[in-house]
């Protein structure tokens, strides 16, 4: 069945045996996966369906607004679109206010997980605490669980090389431009997508053209400055490229951008969408002497990319 996504908790109604789990799930990465994988089993298991209840806007937002510089690994589009590729039956995306924080646990378990979803088990990550001050507990659940009428489950920490996945160790290797670990994590791409608009059009008096991307979302992550190996995707296609996020130094840009130089490609395509898919960090942004030494430089950045594409999967 195809994702089916609910805005008011009350329009949920009538799932059978419902499996849920819980969280903000930002980069639906390889931890998350985990949860997934088992939460689907206990739903064949128990004959019924899949529910991941997360929340927007992202916790932090509300409790800490003076915190404005949170980042988030996906908007909610992707995170939607993620949910559906891993096979989420149903999310319902609650409004987080600071009212609903004030929720002690046990009201969160009786008004939301029973009385308005009729959770039949409850899967949930390790160390996983929810409630008023983050007071509830695997524990709690244990107790709760018998009390209400649902089971309850706890998946055990996921590592990768010992080191425990994070949404905020991913933003942090995105930051830092360590685009390859930020990937590791995440078991699949990381992108952003944006609307394509007019730029300087310098690039193509040197022979490298590129598409201006606008990113709307304004809490979207945007890795670290410097180029990039990357693919892109436009209506439907999917192209080679490499992308520069920074200022041009060698032309005194005032601005940060993010252009991609799309291989094999002449199209002009302003207004429309694109989505661009990170493969590798090539280097940091330079300030050269000049058009002739960024045109050689570029020269070098497509051979690496060149390369590096071929011995990548397809997307």
């Amino acid at each position: 069945m195809s994702l089916k996504v609910y805005n008011t908790i009350s329009d949920f109604k009538n799932v059978k045996n419902p499996v849920v789990t819980t969280g903000t799930f930002d980069g639906v990465h390889l931890g998350h996966q985990k949860i997934i994988s088992r939460l689907k089993d206990v739903a064949r298991e128990q004959n019924g369906e899949t529910v991941l209840l997360t929340f927007y806007p992202h916790p932090r937002m509300v409790l800490f607004p003076e915190d404005n510089d949170l980042q988030l690994i996906n908007t909610q589009d992707e995170k939607i679109e993620l949910l559906e590729r891993y096979g989420i039956d149903h999310l319902i995306i609650y409004p987080f206010t600071k009212e609903f924080s004030r929720l002690t646990s046990i009201e969160f378990v009786r008004d939301i997980l029973v009385n308005s979803m009729k959770t039949k088990c409850l899967v949930i990550g390790y160390n996983h605490h929810f409630g008023r001050n983050r007071e509830g507990s695997f524990e709690h659940l244990k107790e709760y669980g018998p009390l209400y009428g649902f089971d309850v489950e706890e998946i055990p920490a996921k590592d990768i090389d010992h080191v425990e996945i994070s949404s905020t160790k991913i933003r942090h290797a995105l930051q830092t431009g360590d685009v390859k670990t930020a990937v590791s994590y995440l078991g699949h791409e990381f992108s952003i997508t944006g609307k394509v608009v007019e730029g300087k059009k310098i690039g193509r008096t040197i022979g490298y053209p590129t598409a201006n991307i606008v990113v709307e979302d304004k809490y979207k992550l945007i890795p670290a400055d410097g180029i990039y190996t990357v693919k892109v995707k436009h209506k439907g296609s999917m192209y080679g490229g490499m992308l520069s996020i920074g200022n041009n130094p060698t032309v005194n840009g005032q601005f940060r951008t993010i252009e991609v130089n799309i291989f094999d490609f002449d199209k002009v395509i302003y207004d429309d969408d694109a989505t661009i898919y990170f493969i590798e960090r090539l280097r940091d942004e330079v300030k050269f002497n000049g058009l002739e030494e960024l045109k050689a430089a570029l020269a070098i950045d497509r051979e690496n990319s060149v390369r590096i594409l071929a011995a990548t999967p397809s997307l």
